[in-house]
């Protein structure tokens, strides 16, 4: 029943990528905004394909973690109503969490700079995930289980969620009035796909904006009469955008950095700290861009 209902998600999903998907790629090509490539597309694909193939290959490991601690789970919902509601919303906080830090640490966001890598900004950019998150993501999501919520519900609401966050990777939505201040919507999304310094590790909420209002990582989107207009990609684009280094090129530059001839005690903020981190500011932390650019119009 449960592989059935995860199954049914995703029957119902596929066909909504795909109708949604080709009607923005017309509309693109109507336009002449060239949201959409081949080459970038099929990178994105690509990306999602090894994803899903790490997801899967590691699935049962940690559906036997999260069984253990649901055996010894500290509560029990007797309200369906209440069950799904705290579910979701415990859900979307660890996920904000699990976010945030693959964002501030470098060596999590070696992993996440995958996302992060195109250019452009299209629903298809939403499947382009990062490759090696789910060997370390169920660990945010062990306290569910803990909380009384079965692993198969877990995987439901996670991969329901995934669908309004592969949904929100669009230009052609606007604001969103009052759900502007509950939700993540493309305008929030596109801020945190921006590589502009004031964007940078912002909106890190998958389905609820009130995270990044709570703890101090909100930005909304600007008209570009008072900011810049939007850039996307990283700050410091890609050389080479094979398979191999689209994946590892950051794993390849914290082993650069570890055997340079850097001090041995900042070694350890090569790796962990944030991404842009260095002990002589050669390179800048997404702070130290924003206090920069402060600087520069004061």
């Amino acid at each position: 029943m449960e592989s059935l209902r995860e199954q049914l998600l995703i029957l119902i999903s596929t066909p909504l990528y795909v109708v949604v998907i080709v009607a923005k790629m017309l509309l693109s090509h109507y336009r002449h905004t060239k949201s959409y490539t081949v080459r970038d597309t099929l990178t994105n694909l690509y990306l999602m394909l090894l994803n899903s193939g790490v997801d899967l290959a590691f699935r049962l490991v940690y559906l036997v973690i999260f069984q253990w601690f649901w055996v010894h789970r500290l509560f029990e919902f007797t309200t369906p109503f209440w069950y799904w509601f705290w579910l979701v919303v415990g859900m979307d906080f660890l996920y904000y969490w699990l976010h945030r830090v693959d964002h501030f640490s470098r060596f999590f966001w070696a992993v996440h700079v995958t996302h992060h890598s195109s250019e452009q900004y299209n629903l298809t950019v939403g499947f382009r995930s990062s490759v090696f998150q789910p060997l370390y993501r169920f660990i945010y999501f062990i306290p569910l289980c803990l909380a009384g919520f079965k692993s198969v519900d877990i995987l439901f609401v996670f991969a329901a969620t995934q669908i309004w966050g592969i949904l929100v990777h669009t230009e052609h939505v606007r604001k969103l009035g009052w759900l502007e201040y509950i939700l993540v919507t493309p305008s929030h999304h596109r801020v945190h796909h921006a590589s502009n310094p004031l964007y940078l590790d912002k909106n890190l909420g998958m389905f609820l904006i009130v995270w990044d209002k709570w703890f101090g990582t909100f930005q909304p989107e600007l008209p570009e009469t008072a900011y810049q207009p939007l850039r996307y990609g990283l700050t410091k684009p890609l050389e080479k955008r094979d398979p191999i280094n689209i994946v590892f090129h950051e794993w390849i530059n914290i082993f650069k950095d570890l055997f340079s001839k850097k001090p041995l005690r900042s070694k350890f903020w090569y790796v962990f700290g944030p991404p842009g981190w260095s002990h002589d500011g050669s390179t800048m932390t997404s702070e130290q861009m924003r206090e920069k650019e402060r600087q520069e119009k004061s």
